[in-house]
């Protein structure tokens, strides 16, 4: 079988090809999916679309609607950005434990996302943060929730021809922040077992608004508007954090595997969620 390669100057020529196509396409931007997935012969795609040759795709950019960070910008290059690590610390750290230091330095954010793996790290942290992305496609671009991009394992919501071409957070509110945590069973190259992303916003110690995001729970990341509102409205008390422990556990949709049981997958999420709030509401109330 030959597989064509193409090297676009831009994402509308990426998407006419793209568009061309009848049999399977793949975008490359860090690769360390793509990559794995030809070596392995899981897959080969009829045509490779290289999108590292873009203009922009490399770049990190804030203004006053908040932050732009290119689709082929790596962990390593997120970790290394001060400012974006100090406005959004639970995205770069979710970022951070995709991988060795290796993979870091070719792993990038939006092919986390669009991978379609319900134990992707970024993704909690992500929603959690109510990113948005770019999707370009023949007809013009559009702005799609993060959460509406996964819709399965290894499947997103993408249309035929279309490829996420930027992704956007918000700008940081004062009092404001995030934190991710996972569970893994053996080591930081193995994959979340349960992970779970909170965002909090206070005013006078008040949770004013939250939103929690877990993944590895079900088959696409979960937003739990349930348990969100559970913690507003508290200084995120024992009353609270119990509350909040029990809507996490109760949202989960979990399957067995060797990494771990349904049971034991529902318990942690619990857990996790209360650890990771509690990271999350110490770091708003000390943020400007």
């Amino acid at each position: 079988m030959i597989m064509e390669y193409h090297k676009p100057g831009s994402f509308e020529e990426a998407t006419t090809i793209a568009n061309g196509n009848n049999g399977i396409t793949r975008f490359l931007a860090g690769g360390t999916d793509v990559l794995v997935q030809l070596r392995s012969d899981i897959l080969t795609p009829d045509i490779l679309i290289d999108m590292k040759h873009i203009e922009g795709v490399k770049d990190i950019s804030h203004d006053k609607d908040g932050w732009h960070i290119g689709i082929a910008v790596s962990g390593a290059e997120m970790s290394e950005h001060l400012i974006l690590k100090k406005e959004w610390p639970g995205i770069v750290e979710a970022m951070d434990l995709i991988g060795s230091t290796q993979v870091q330095g070719r792993a990038t954010l939006v092919g986390n996302l669009c991978n379609g793996s319900p134990a992707a790290d970024g993704v909690p942290s992500l929603i959690a943060a109510r990113a948005q992305v770019s999707v370009t496609g023949t007809t013009g671009t559009r702005q799609v929730n993060v959460e509406d991009i996964p819709i399965g394992p290894g499947k997103t919501s993408l249309l035929k021809g279309e490829v996420v071409s930027a992704l956007h957070l918000p700008k940081r509110r004062p009092n404001q922040a995030d934190a991710y945590l996972r569970f893994i069973p053996r080591t930081e190259m193995d994959i979340a077992v349960v992970g779970c992303a909170v965002n909090i916003e206070t005013e006078n110690d008040i949770i004013i608004d939250a939103r929690i995001s877990l993944g590895a729970v079900a088959p696409t990341a979960l937003l739990l508007d349930e348990a969100a509102k559970k913690i507003i409205g508290t200084k995120l008390d024992d009353i609270a954090l119990g509350q909040l422990s029990q809507e996490a556990s109760n949202a989960c949709q979990p399957i067995d595997d060797k990494r771990g049981t349904i049971k034991f997958r529902t318990h942690i999420a619990g857990v996790l969620a209360k650890r990771t709030a509690k990271i999350a509401y110490d770091r708003a109330r000390l943020a400007k």
